[in-house]
């Protein structure tokens, strides 16, 4: 069994984990707990994260469950509360936790529409809100933060997905939320960075076609979708070391490590007055012929 080394870049801080129970979110707190953080595993089902916290204690990591519900502000409290009171402060939120609810959006309902919306959007405030509100009186006292919120947005978010309406505007929205973050934390000593990561989960290999494009190798070559290979990231930007890094969105899947370069203004059409209909025409024909195209969006 492999043994936790003494010293990490995370030793001692503690960091909450959304959605740990399984996929992505367990491969984060294996790895924040290799490199010495201690672990709030939080997930809906408490005996997936209490088999998560069952592992890192296995190899002499400290971690506990919490149940905490991140779509309910009151509830998300609890988890902030229990970080604090168990390990004595608090210094990393990641939000991983995320459902799919995927239907072409002429068919998508309300209800498929909002539980994205609740689980994805509100899901990234609640946590983070009361950890912020914690982060900001401690610097309000005069004590030096050192604090990061990691979100999860999502390559649908960046360039959109066909079928995949609300989890690609949640995504986006997640993405935005970062950069406000970013520009309004780091007064106190708060970063906020975003990670897109592409990796093998119970979301995405749900479809089959995304099941056998992701299967583990056989030969035990290189697993390029093993969800592990994005967590160094992850935990390389809850450290210390990530001080000078925020605002940023980044991508991560196998070995490769990309930025999401965001929207940007082009250099624009300027009449200098007021547009006439007919005039737009010629206008976007000018625009068109000096634009860098987006990618086209997933499934196009």
């Amino acid at each position: 069994m492999e043994i936790l080394a003494v010293s990490g870049i995370c030793t001692d801080r503690v960091v909450i984990i959304t959605g740990a129970g399984g996929g992505l979110g367990r491969a984060h707190a294996l790895a924040f707990a290799a490199e010495g953080a201690k672990v709030v595993v939080n997930d809906i089902n408490s005996d997936t994260a209490g088999a998560v916290v069952d592992e890192i204690k296995a190899t002499g990591g400290e971690a506990i469950v919490n149940s905490s519900n991140i779509t309910d502000y009151a509830s998300s409290a609890e988890a902030v509360q229990q970080a604090v009171g168990e390990f004595g402060d608090l210094h990393i939120v990641v939000n991983n936790a995320g459902i799919n609810r995927d239907r072409m959006f002429a068919s998508m309902t309300e209800k498929e529409w909002d539980e994205i919306m609740s689980v994805h959007l509100k899901g990234h405030f609640c946590i983070s809100s009361h950890a912020v509100r914690h982060w900001r009186g401690q610097s309000k006292e005069g004590k030096e933060v050192c604090a990061r919120i990691l979100n999860t947005t999502s390559g649908a978010g960046l360039q959109g997905s066909v079928g995949q309406s609300n989890y690609a505007a949640a995504k986006a929205g997640i993405a935005a939320l970062t950069l406000n973050q970013a520009a309004e934390l780091g007064r106190y000593g708060i970063t906020a960075n975003a990670v897109a990561p592409a990796a093998r989960t119970g979301m995405t290999t749900a479809v089959e076609e995304m099941a056998t494009r992701m299967a583990k190798p056989g030969d035990g070559s290189f697993d390029y979708w093993d969800p592990g290979n994005v967590s160094p990231l992850l935990v390389w930007l809850g450290s210390p070391h990530s001080s000078h890094i925020t605002g940023r969105v980044f991508e991560a899947e196998g070995g490769k490590i990309s930025i999401g370069d965001g929207w940007r203004s082009t250099e624009g059409v300027d009449k200098g007055g007021k547009w006439a209909p007919s005039e737009i025409a010629g206008a976007i024909d000018d625009l068109l012929a000096k634009e860098v195209p987006a990618q086209k969006v997933y499934g196009t």
